[in-house]
């Protein structure tokens, strides 16, 4: 199920740097998480949905390349995102 623009419009806003923000690292990872948060819910009830499954291991691949991303480029905000997404630091 697709995210619907309500839910994301909430998101973007939590996460935005800027006004017209929709594109930072911290939005794209907040949306993904989401994503990712529904998938796995939806993998525990459909064991056998393999497609899904490698969708949602090419958006854990993306999410970890984009934390990487943040984490060399501003440690402050990769910090404060991951402590609010509730994400480990392993990266």
């Amino acid at each position: 199920m697709a995210l619907d623009t309500a839910k994301k419009a909430e998101i973007v806003k939590a996460f935005a740097r800027g006004e017209n923000d929709t594109g930072s690292p911290e939005v794209q990872v907040a949306l993904i998480s989401n994503r990712i948060d529904y998938l796995t819910e939806h993998l525990r009830e459909n064991k056998k949905d393999h497609s899904s499954r490698l969708g949602l291991l090419k958006l854990v691949g993306q999410r970890k390349r984009l934390l990487r991303y943040l984490k060399k480029k501003d440690y402050a905000r990769y910090q404060e995102v991951i402590k609010t997404l509730s994400i480990r630091d392993n990266i």
